[in-house]
């Protein structure tokens, strides 16, 4: 049995009390709070380790190198991967985009489909809006039904589908990829998909995702933010090409992501963004190019952030994940019957893992997240980035609660003391 009193003396910001009450954080979809070992990791860089990486041959640099190097072994552990495959970033967004500007202008062209999904984020959505409108391709979308599950006969007739502009011929570029040698245009060429649903806390079935894809042709990026502090995740038993996260929803500070790619389609992509660190020579005329994941990461990077991500996971690794995730489970489903059972509240689909929105009968989200919060509740209001999804469902915005491994029975029942006053102010 999971000691979840125990778990919450080891994040600092949870002695914290809210408007003179005990803090019950439930905003852990938007970011999680950091513990103990994070924070001393980071203080740690800036007090011992504070010089750049790869760069210097004193003492300081050379510790941070170390660690830094050592965060990405590491990271590659977590996912079941090979450090080469391991590209640090700034968070999912800037994972996704990556390879819509790197991958995508490769190998997307007149004609061609991209297909994401009803219950995308808007990181996994609109960067591949923008590369459809520049490359004159297709985006379309895989519906889900009521309960938040993606429909996967429907997702299965789009990848069958020809473009209906498929006559066009194929966009020419220096750096064809290996995966596509029997996908002409007009084909659909990327299938993009959340793992976990950062609205509604449906799972997505991403190894039968994959089959189907693959067999058509395309490759699947993966949009892991949500699935990375709550599930195993093995990218070589989900079969999928690309695999993004973000180091802030995993307990580890902001600033630091990571995208995983198939060394195959890494080396066939060329740079995104160019400068220093990302280059193996340069001449006033040309400049040559790291090998991946070193040519995807121009510049400083986040140093503290990625040894930051390195600490929460040592810190993960110290723990009973078996143990986290039961508890998680637990509290997960008394959220969703309380939620469901309580009077003038509409739970948004069938949620599975970690997250619940809701609505509030004659109550904005914003003014429920303000009242809860009054009670020492930390809940998110709004369309959590992804308005289409909003749409779908037949609701402008919903509430969120969303939880992590330090949320214990108490932040439940401060919950539902919290709408209870909802239902007292606003009837």
């Amino acid at each position: 049995m999971l000691d979840a009193s125990a778990l919450r003396r080891d994040f600092p910001a949870l002695d914290a009390q809210v408007h003179g009450r005990r803090l019950a954080y439930l905003d852990n979809a938007s970011t999680t709070l950091k513990p103990r070992a994070v924070i001393d990791a980071v203080v740690r860089v800036f007090t011992h380790e504070a010089g750049n990486v790869h760069r210097g041959v004193h003492a300081l640099s050379e510790a941070a190198t170390v660690a830094f190097d050592r965060a990405r072994a590491d990271i590659a552990a977590f996912v079941n991967a090979s450090p080469d495959e391991i590209v640090l970033v700034r968070g999912t967004t800037e994972a996704i985009n990556l390879v819509a500007h790197s991958w995508g202008r490769t190998n997307i062209g007149p004609g061609d489909t991209v297909i994401a999904t009803a219950l995308e984020h808007h990181s996994n959505l609109v960067p591949w809006q923008a590369l459809c409108a520049e490359r004159g391709a297709q985006l379309a979308t895989a519906p889900v039904d009521d309960t938040g599950r993606i429909d996967l006969e429907a997702l299965a007739a789009l990848l069958r589908a020809p473009s209906p502009n498929s006559s066009h011929a194929p966009s020419s570029s220096p750096h064809p990829s290996p995966a596509f040698s029997s996908a002409g245009p007009g084909r659909v060429k990327l299938v993009a998909v959340s793992h976990l649903s950062n609205v509604l806390g449906t799972l997505a079935p991403i190894a039968e995702i994959c089959r189907l894809a693959h067999a058509a042709g395309a490759l699947v990026l993966v949009d892991g933010a949500q699935a990375v502090a709550h599930l195993p995740v093995d990218v070589a038993a989900l079969g999928c090409d690309f695999y993004a996260f973000s180091g802030h929803k995993l307990y580890a500070p902001t600033g630091a992501g990571v995208l995983w790619g198939r060394r195959a389609l890494l080396e066939a992509m060329p740079p995104w963004q160019t400068g220093g660190e990302m280059v193996a020579s340069v001449t006033a005329a040309a400049a040559r190019y790291r090998e991946p994941p070193y040519r995807f990461e121009a510049g400083t990077p986040d140093i503290v952030g990625v040894i930051g991500l390195g600490a929460a996971l040592a810190y993960l690794r110290s723990l009973d994940r078996a143990a986290i995730w039961a508890h998680e489970a637990r509290l997960h489903a008394r959220l969703r019957a309380e939620l469901a059972a309580t009077p003038g509240v509409r739970v948004l689909g069938a949620p599975e893992a970690a997250v619940v929105a809701f609505a509030v009968e004659g109550a904005h989200p914003h003014d429920v997240a303000t009242i809860v919060d009054r009670e020492g509740v930390a809940i998110r209001a709004g369309h959590h980035c992804a308005e289409p999804l909003h749409h779908r469902l037949g609701v402008a915005a919903s509430a969120r609660a969303s939880l992590a491994l330090y949320n214990d029975d108490a932040d439940l029942d401060a919950l539902a003391a919290g709408l209870a006053h909802v239902r007292r102010v606003l009837r």
